[in-house]
């Protein structure tokens, strides 16, 4: 299974034990970059699903916030966010993470609601395509590269995902930022990432406490540096005071 940064993620559990042990107060703020220990700026955006969600009429909860990638290029989405959101989808409905752990999950997606329908209709041929790169129906006769790559996919995507076109697992509010304003505010979205030009978040996860505080900030390097769904348990579980 691929590596990430320990000092990087170390360094914000630490971060969060620190700040969940002394407190940070919140205070209005406005959009912009927000680092650990401030207070997360209120926005409102248009549910996928339906209606609008303002950030603040959910203080009271804890809250991850996740900006996946989207577009990886122009004609192509990201292979990684579609079975990320399966893995956590499928924790939430196995476990029920946010009643347990008061916490809301939220989807960023960059783009207007008919991209957004894009995505959700190539969610399951992405997962499919994970699944053939992971067993090719004959890897006796891959070349180097045909082999480099499915022992690569199957060290980055050890658990396997399916869904079908209008049945894709989503149990989270997904959040149309049609015109990108929150996360270009938040300074996530980007046009030219992890070699490939795009119009796509550099994909971050931010977790916010109950106070409306963020006590959680990890964007990634490339594409396949995100924290694995283990850890951000781990982190919320902490700032929940349920683990040491």
């Amino acid at each position: 299974m691929y590596r990430f940064p320990v000092r990087v993620l170390g360094f914000s559990l630490l971060s969060l034990l620190f700040s969940v042990a002394f407190g940070t107060p919140a205070q209005d703020q406005a959009l912009g970059p927000v680092t650990v220990g401030s207070p997360m700026p209120d926005f409102t955006l248009p549910v996928f699903q339906d209606g609008e969600l303002n950030l603040s009429e959910l203080r009271g909860k804890n809250i991850m916030i996740v900006f996946p990638r989207g577009l990886s290029r122009p004609d192509s989405w990201c292979h990684v966010c579609p079975y990320q959101h399966a893995e956590l989808a499928r924790y939430e409905t196995e476990t029920s993470f946010r009643t347990r752990e008061n916490l809301e999950i939220l989807y960023v997606l960059p783009y207007p609601e008919a991209k957004v329908q894009e995505w959700l209709d190539a969610y399951p041929q992405l997962l499919q395509n994970i699944e053939d790169w992971k067993n090719p129906p004959d890897p006796g006769t891959l070349d180097d590269a045909g082999r480099a790559r499915m022992e690569r996919s199957r060290r980055a995507y050890p658990k396997t995902f399916s869904a079908t076109v209008g049945h894709v697992l989503n149990p989270f509010p997904i959040l149309v930022d049609a015109d990108h304003s929150l996360s270009e505010g938040l300074g996530f979205f980007t046009t030219g990432w992890s070699g490939n030009d795009a119009e796509q978040n550099v994909p971050t996860v931010l977790i916010v406490d109950s106070d409306g505080v963020l006590q959680f900030k990890y964007t990634s390097q490339n594409t396949v540096d995100r924290p694995p769904l283990e850890y951000l348990v781990r982190v919320v579980e902490v700032l929940n005071g349920d683990a040491v």
